[in-house]
């Protein structure tokens, strides 16, 4: 109603020319604060995050569920990938180093690791996640984007406590389970592609396990500080496949500092096996890579989502660019690196232990499941860009013309509105 007098009011002037006045002084602080609110969004774009060549589909599969294929069904492999917990414990598994590989073995390096950081507890934990096991609540379907030679979808939940968690699945075409192992191990080639890497260090390791202790520093936009990440890191291997594990630890060593910032709450790990090539030669060509993440950084989830959700897609990209860079590199006889040795130091899973592990994990009829809710032409408005804005509005409106009351609660339906695009499972 204050609108509609408003507006009554300044159609009421005597001449066009007041008439057009009085409207942009009514609608002037409206298109201040869009333009504000671009700029401000565009700065904030991290150099990672691009929009070229990006075309977004706003609608998801009718079946996500068959989008993140268990690693031990409908894959073509000859062997059920899942390991056994007998009598409540998770059993040892020998570890082993491939004798027979050319790698040159390095003399010097970090201290050796005193105690494992990274435990067989951890992998059952990746395995869970693998097989949609874990008891977590259904992941809800973010992204599903593609290229000539890689394809890619993601999902994304909130759990009860914690920060928010992503999975993904990444197919890459023409590429071996081996050489994304040591690719995403391997943080001497990483400064090359990774453009965040300002310091990467391995602070300990166990030559026979192969796990490390590494410390990374990786920078952020401007409105986000430095960030610091000391984890322990260690591969399990099954055939060729491959359980990744990285999470945040624990290192009295390097103690924290105000700046950067030291990220506690970090877990990041992979799931890669050879699947078949999208030709559909029959030959397991391609290499399938689930990523499981999360991490609290300090800063608002919803804020941390919204970035996500920005640069996920061009994050994806840099990171396929580095992988043929590597994979070139790695053609032309290159020197291995001491991460990527590392990487091939890994932990052998007794396959007759995933298979009853799977038996057990069936009987109990265990899964997790994952929504299905259809986002078709939806699309997800940030409330907090669009609650800022009003409040940007209100802050330059200093000629009553709209009560600032008025503005918040219009801001707060479009909030709403933006959450009801996307509901909650």
């Amino acid at each position: 109603m204050v609108l509609v007098e408003s507006f009554m009011e300044i159609l009421e002037r005597p001449t066009i020319g007041a008439v057009f006045v009085e409207i942009m002084m009514f609608l002037g602080p409206v298109w201040v604060a869009f333009l504000l609110g671009i700029t401000v969004g565009w700065i904030w774009k991290p150099k990672w995050a691009s929009w070229k060549n990006c075309k977004f589909d706003f609608s998801a599969p009718s079946s996500p569920t068959a989008l993140v294929p268990s690693s031990s069904k409908g894959l073509g492999l000859t062997e059920r990938q899942s390991f056994h917990a007998s009598e409540g414990h998770t059993p040892s598994f020998g570890s082993y180093v491939d004798t027979g590989s050319e790698i040159e073995q390095f003399d010097s390096g970090p201290s050796q690791l005193n105690g494992l950081p990274i435990t067989d507890e951890d992998l059952e934990h990746l395995w869970h996640l693998v097989e949609r096991k874990d008891g977590g609540p259904p992941w809800k379907h973010m992204l599903d984007r593609s290229t000539p030679n890689m394809s890619y979808q993601a999902w994304q939940r909130d759990p009860e406590t914690g920060p928010p968690q992503y999975c993904s699945r990444t197919v890459y075409e023409d590429a071996t389970p081996e050489l994304l192992r040591d690719f995403f191990w391997d943080d001497e080639f990483r400064p090359k592609w990774d453009d965040m890497i300002v310091h990467a260090e391995t602070i300990e390791e166990c030559p026979t396990t192969g796990t490390m202790i590494v410390h990374w520093v990786r920078k952020f936009p401007f409105f986000c500080s430095d960030r610091e990440y000391i984890f322990g890191r260690r591969i399990w291997e099954s055939g060729r496949s491959y359980y990744c594990v990285t999470k945040g630890v624990p290192c009295p060593t390097i103690p924290r500092k105000d700046k950067p910032r030291r990220v506690g709450l970090y877990y990041s790990s992979w799931f890669i096996q050879a699947v078949e090539s999208r030709k559909q030669n029959g030959q397991l060509t391609a290499c399938e890579v689930l990523l499981f993440h999360h991490e609290d950084m300090g800063i608002p989830w919803e804020i941390a989502k919204f970035g996500v959700r920005q640069g996920m897609w061009g994050a994806v990209r840099k990171i396929e660019r580095g992988l043929r860079s590597y994979q070139k590199s790695r053609a032309s006889d290159m020197k291995i690196s001491h991460c990527a040795f590392m990487a091939q130091v890994n932990t052998k899973i007794d396959p007759e232990n995933l298979k009853s592990m799977e038996e057990d994990e069936e009987s109990s009829g265990s899964e997790v499941q994952v929504s299905t809710a259809k986002h078709e032409g939806s699309i997800n408005i940030p409330k907090l860009l669009i609650i800022g804005g009003a409040l940007v509005v209100a802050c330059t409106l200093d000629r009553g013309i709209i009560p600032k009351a008025l503005l918040f609660n219009v801001a707060k339906r479009f909030g709403n509105i933006g959450k009801r695009a996307s509901p909650r499972a």
